[in-house]
Parts: C-alpha cells; structure tokens; sequence
C-alpha cells in the first residue's frame, strides 16, 4: 500500500481540493479518456493540479489518475476541468474502431474491470 498522503481522503480535504464543487459535467471526461499535458506545472498552481500536469506527460486515462493520486473518479473531473478551461491539457477518446473483427467487448464490463483494477 502506498504512503501517499492523498491516498485516504477526508471529505474536508476533498472539499478544499474541488474548491467545493461537484462532479463536472464536462462530455469529454468519461473513465477513459485519455488526458494530455500541454504545459508544464508552475509554481503557484495547486499541487493536485501540478500533479496531474506531471502524471499527463504521457496519456493517461481519467481512471488511472484517480488510482495514482488516491482521489476519486469525481474529484479528478473537477480538477481536469480546470485544467481544460486554461488549456494545461487536452482530452482525447481512444480511437473507436471502425473494423469489427474480433470479439466485442462491452463498455459496462470494461467499466467494471477498470473500477475494480482501481480497488486494488
């Protein structure tokens, strides 16, 4: 387990993470989006914001950002969407494929394998 201080949140401390805001409701942050830094963090910009920053230096998706700073799904969107408004990073969907070959997996199921992995 991790000694991450973000890693077990107080509902205070998430309150003053999100400025008290809720969930944003911002269409291209779905799980898995795939979130890229456009610039680097600076100095006077919150730490969870800088932290995105560093951890989006390559795509990474909205779940596995929750999971690497130990704050939930709903708080990490609100974050993005700051970040989204200024222009720090851009989100991006995994390309939909337009071949279907293969077996088919289902949005739901995936949804719960990646919820569950983020249990762990």
């Amino acid at each position: 387990m991790r000694a991450d201080p973000l890693h077990k949140e107080k509902p205070d401390r998430l309150y003053m993470v999100t400025g008290g805001r809720g969930g944003a409701d911002e269409p291209s942050l779905d799980s898995v989006a795939l979130i890229v830094a456009e610039s680097e963090p600076s100095p006077e910009m919150q730490s969870e914001h800088a932290a995105v920053l560093r951890l989006c230096a390559r795509p990474t998706a909205v779940v596995e950002l929750s999971a690497e700073l130990g704050l939930p799904v709903s708080a990490v969107r609100v974050l993005l969407a700051d970040l989204l408004d200024t222009g720090a990073v851009t989100a991006r969907h995994p390309a939909p494929s337009t071949v279907r070959e293969g077996p088919q997996h289902d949005p739901d199921t995936l949804k719960q394998v990646l919820l569950a992995l983020q249990r762990l």
